[in-house]
């Protein structure tokens, strides 16, 4: 019954039948019930004990208050960890820009390379193995005096399993010292344990190999997809056309018979009321920020709505029309999407409309802000520097071209397809990574639980 279920698991599929990836892994001869949801049955010789039996836990500490220069020097033994930090790591904590003084690391908690710890605070849950000597506030807690290999309680709280019943894994997850002491989980003997993680180490990395290689398909389909736009926008479909100079160093050569104009003798450029409007909680209005404003999509993330009586302020420029562009001018410059059909909203600081003033023109406007053209418009503006904000004149003067209004529909219609090509390649190689994942996950709760047995396992076996 446990080799059924976990064939299931690891397969990704609901109906028990077995695979050839999963046919290697065996289990063990006898089971018994471990009292525990998240466990359910270990092997008969392991034992379930809580965590604080293994280690006391503890929080990390703050030096007060945490922005004092006086704690911070680039020059110090001890890393400072954010959040931020352990979010962006693997296994081991390896990067940590900020360094603690003498005395900031005096006032906190110095973890040695090796050392365990978990996220209570952000991305809660979130294990990591410290790779460098640092100190971790009370947004961590850490385990002093474990008495079992510190990669296999890793790999325990990798698995998610062990959170059932504390909470929505997650931001939303409940975790303190007493929550995490209290956790149950299955042990054996240190040799049995370290022959896991080993186990888990290979495997898990293979899987993170095969990972990777999906992502770096998606930065190619990416980068393949920008620059056939680009080329579609600034050259046209047809190779043997004349062309000439467009006037715009950046630009370079252009069909002849194409215009290049300024965006504001395109459409009217629409700029946001420079204060923000007051926020309710029952508002059904609602304020576009740059935030909501992602990957040529609006998002309602951290939405935030505002009443009738500020919508109606808010909106004495104009509605911005469902098919128009909106557009960011600062945190980041130069997101756009397009504003959707039946939305009730108004713009945020720092968000800007484009209505193109002749309707056969307004896709192809879209198309060519998708380009690459309006990143290296804003790199033209900004002399290499970094910018994180367009005045309303940069923005109503981004050189544009004009194509003939039937070639413009073509060459957009042609971008349709391209676009919906590197979408499909794009959602297959996200969905195997997403599979991916989820295989990781089952195959480390697997193993920590006792539901597959690698006692005999080799990296050297086929």
């Amino acid at each position: 019954m446990i080799s059924e279920q976990m064939d299931s698991r690891l397969c990704g599929n609901d109906d028990g039948e077995s695979c050839a990836s999963v046919g290697k892994y065996k289990v063990y001869p006898e089971y018994k019930d471990s009292g525990v949801e998240w466990l359910k049955e270990v092997p008969e010789h392991w034992v379930v004990i809580q965590i604080k039996r293994l280690s006391s836990v503890k929080r990390g500490a703050s030096p007060r208050p945490i922005d004092d220069s006086k704690y911070f020097d680039e020059n110090g033994e001890y890393a400072w960890t954010r959040i931020s930090d352990v979010t962006a790591s693997d296994v081991y904590l390896s990067k940590a820009p900020q360094r603690l003084s003498d005395l900031g690391s005096s006032l906190s908690i110095k973890l040695q390379p090796g050392e365990l710890f978990l996220s209570i605070a952000g991305t809660v849950g979130k294990p990591c193995i410290t790779g460098m000597k640092a100190c971790i506030h009370d947004g961590f807690v850490y385990f002093p005096e474990l008495k079992m290999p510190n990669k296999f309680l890793f790999y325990v709280f990798a698995g998610e399993q062990a959170y059932q019943g504390l909470g929505k894994f997650g931001t939303q997850l409940n975790l303190n010292t007493d929550t995490v002491g209290g956790i149950k989980i299955g042990c054996s003997t240190n040799k049995e344990m370290k022959q896991i993680v080993s186990f888990l180490d290979h495997e898990t990395a293979k899987i993170d190999t095969l990972i990777e290689e999906q992502q770096s398909l998606i930065r190619l389909l990416k980068e393949k997809r920008q620059a056939v736009i680009s080329h579609a926008v600034t050259k046209g479909l047809n190779p043997d056309a004349p062309m000439k100079d467009s006037g715009v160093e950046w630009l370079g050569e252009v069909p002849e018979h194409w215009e290049v104009k300024r965006l504001k003798h395109v459409s009217e450029v629409v700029d946001c009321r420079n204060k923000t409007p007051e926020y309710f909680d029952d508002g059904e209005y609602f304020v576009v920020r740059t935030t909501n404003v992602k990957k040529q999509k609006l998002n309602f993330n951290g939405a935030l709505y505002t009443d009738e009586k500020n919508f109606k302020i808010w909106t004495q420029r104009g509605i911005p029309p469902a098919g128009s562009i909106l557009f960011t001018r600062e945190a980041p410059a130069g997101e756009i999407c397009l504003v959707p059909e039946n939305l009730k909203f108004c713009l945020g600081q720092r968000m800007m409309n484009f209505i193109s003033y002749e309707e056969e023109y307004k896709s192809f406007l879209f198309d060519f802000l998708l380009s690459d053209c309006l990143e290296r418009y804003i790199e033209s503006v900004s002399h290499g520097s970094t910018v994180t904000h367009l005045r309303v004149e940069q923005v109503q003067n981004i050189p544009v071209i004009v194509p003939p209004k039937e070639e413009a529909d073509v060459i957009h219609q042609y971008l349709g397809r391209i676009k919906s090509k590197y979408h499909d390649l794009t959602q297959e190689a996200e969905q195997a990574i997403e599979l991916m994942q989820e295989r990781r996950t089952a195959l480390i709760s697997a193993a920590v639980t006792g539901k597959i047995d690698v006692r005999d396992w080799s990296p050297l076996k086929k």
